[in-house]
């Protein structure tokens, strides 16, 4: 039995405002925060870029190593495939590079499959900040559906990521790949069976879910981790 609602277009998803209209953030963030979306061979990017802007902030979009290393905070998101993703970050130095960064940082969707130790996804070594393994969704039942695309709750949210939760949240996902439950587990989900929905390691955070796509709730996500 699973807790998700399932979204038929997700196209038609991306296409509305992350944030219901009547609604406008409490407080911004100081602008001169210096906030650096990874840039690299994954969609999405923008998606996030505009829901930073919604809280105050104007990212710089890159993939210059300097001006990584110099932010305050960094987001690596993205949607795409794990073996080419990779391939990109090796071919720029990205890889090493972001497992030394000591600010923090938060990587979203195949951002935090990249995090981990390997993935099944063409069998591809990872970053490794994250001792885990990526695996498949296999379907149980005729009505398990992969990829997961939809709402689904998220519960037992540790550290600062979900600092003000206490009680499950809906959020948005798009994903066929996931991360079983570890040590690093910050947040749960159940499809087709319990999985790690976010992971936290030191100064590295990650989300499987959209925080740019999951309204008010995935705006306090965000808030709280330029809050840290």
């Amino acid at each position: 039995m699973h807790n998700v609602t399932s979204c038929h277009c997700c196209t038609r998803f991306e296409k509305q405002s992350i944030f219901s209209n009547h609604y406008q953030p409490k407080e911004t963030i100081a602008e001169s925060m210096n906030t650096a979306i990874i840039k690299y061979n994954a969609g999405n990017i923008y998606s996030v870029e505009y829901a930073l802007k919604r809280l105050g902030i104007n990212p710089i979009i890159t993939d210059n190593a300097e001006t990584i290393k110099n932010a305050d905070k960094i987001i690596f998101p993205g949607q795409g495939e794990a073996k080419t993703t990779m391939a990109y970050l090796k071919e720029k130095n990205l890889d090493k590079l972001i497992c030394d960064l000591k600010q923090p940082v938060l990587g979203i969707c195949i951002g935090m499959q990249l995090m981990c130790r390997h993935s099944e996804e063409y069998d591809t070594d990872c970053l490794g900040i994250f001792d885990a393994e990526v695996k498949r969704f296999t379907p149980l039942h005729h009505e398990d559906k992969v990829p997961q695309m939809g709402w689904n709750t998220i519960t037992e949210t540790k550290s600062e990521l979900f600092k003000g939760f206490d009680k499950p949240e809906f959020v948005y996902f798009i994903h066929s790949y996931y991360v079983p439950l570890n040590e690093y587990t910050a947040a749960t989900t159940d499809y087709i069976h319990p999985y790690s929905s976010a992971l936290h390691k030191d100064n590295f955070y990650a989300t499987q879910f959209h925080p740019e796509k999951s309204g008010i709730i995935g705006e306090r996500i965000l808030k709280n981790f330029l809050d840290l």
